[in-house]
């Protein structure tokens, strides 16, 4: 097994997405013959909620985190919740899923975004960086 960092959280819905701010968060890859991962959120209680609904339906669904660093790309992962932990003002939520796709080349999608935009210079660079950084989803 390999153990990771989760620095962010959102989850995607066909409404759009939420980012959930973490307390903190870990990531294993089980590195066995299903490819499971297991994401583990310490969050607020406040979204107790969500996560309790999503259980009781047994739904299937997207999520995105970045591991380790703050540059890395966001890591798509399928899941479901396993368990839900109240400890204090917050809850530890277990979640258990495979990793959907490979890199998706982020930058380069969003470089070439703006281009098509004809932007360029300072206007290019600073809509990037801030892309970069946002991490805004992309029209494929």
């Amino acid at each position: 097994m390999k153990t990771f960092k989760m620095l962010s959280f959102e989850l995607l819905a066909e409404k759009g997405r939420e980012k959930i701010p973490l307390e903190d968060g870990i990531v294993i890859n089980q590195e066995n013959s299903h490819k499971s991962w297991i994401l583990e959120l310490f969050i607020s209680e406040k979204y107790k909620v969500i996560f309790e609904q999503l259980q009781a339906s047994n739904e299937v669904f997207d999520v995105q985190v970045v591991i380790s660093f703050p540059d890395n790309e966001p890591a798509p992962f399928r899941v479901v919740v396993g368990n839900i932990h109240v400890i204090g003002d917050r809850i530890s939520v277990l979640l258990k899923g495979t990793i959907t796709r490979r890199r998706t080349k982020y930058a380069e999608q969003l470089l070439k975004l703006l281009l098509e935009e004809n932007l360029s210079g300072k206007e290019l660079f600073e809509r990037f960086e801030k892309g970069m950084r946002d991490r805004p989803l992309l029209k494929d």
